[in-house]
């Protein structure tokens, strides 16, 4: 990331991933609320592969947690890493659940400025974007740009959901419904529902493809759509 968000937005992710009862139960908690998490992971690992060497060095923003990078390492023996997170909490967690892959692994707390300026071989951010106002990203995502290789891939994925309230609210109850069947009660599960719908800067999918494109990125296919969830992958230009 590169500019804090509103105190709203903030106080969102505060709550999130500073507060220790809720940093230690990330990983559990994503997991099931998440639809499909592991896999995103396993095609994250696919599609960066597509293009990237098998010395690959790889950025990963909103590294904290090391789920991300965890999977990919598990996956990639030869692959390196760079991590990027504005909280030290969740970069802790990222340490401690890495393992021996931790010693291929360099972690850095703050946003994407923080990042070193390296050309690097693939990138990642995901469930990190929506987080982001529409000027923050498409700043993020040049960012990100100026530090891969021309053909470098990148793979993003967070909420997306349509421009229309109507259909914005049909598809986060339908989350909602689905949070429910995770084991999490109605009223908290709606109730998170309509926080999201409400504190975070959603965009439409159409918006999302334009940004990556004119961050200078090619190619942009989604991947993944799993309810108010999207991914794609685009190339470096």
């Amino acid at each position: 990331m590169t500019l804090r968000n509103s105190c709203n937005i903030m106080s969102f992710m505060n709550s999130s991933f500073t507060d220790s009862t809720a940093v230690a139960s990330y990983a559990e908690r994503t997991s099931r609320l998440v639809p499909g998490l592991a896999s995103l992971h396993a095609m994250t690992g696919v599609l960066l592969a597509e293009r990237a060497p098998v010395d690959a060095r790889i950025l990963v923003l909103g590294a904290g947690g090391g789920m991300e990078l965890k999977a990919l390492a598990e996956t990639h023996p030869s692959w390196t890493f760079v991590g990027v997170d504005p909280s030290e909490q969740m970069l802790d967690l990222a340490r401690s659940s890495l393992g021996e892959h931790l010693q291929r692994t360099t972690l850095h707390h703050g946003y994407i400025d923080t990042a070193p300026e390296g050309l690097f071989d693939g990138a990642t951010c995901l469930l990190t974007l929506h987080f982001l106002s529409e000027d923050e990203r498409l700043a993020t995502l040049k960012a990100m740009a100026r530090r891969l290789r021309p053909g470098a891939p990148l793979v993003v994925a967070h909420h997306s959901l349509p421009a229309s309230p109507e259909e914005r609210s049909i598809w986060l109850m339908r989350y909602a419904d689905y949070n429910t069947q995770a084991g999490v009660r109605i009223a908290q599960a709606r109730a998170s529902a309509i926080a999201i719908g409400e504190r975070l800067p959603l965009l439409a999918p159409g918006q999302e493809v334009a940004l990556l494109q004119a961050a200078g990125f090619t190619q942009v296919e989604l991947f993944y759509a799993a309810l108010t969830f999207k991914g794609w992958v685009a190339r470096k230009a």
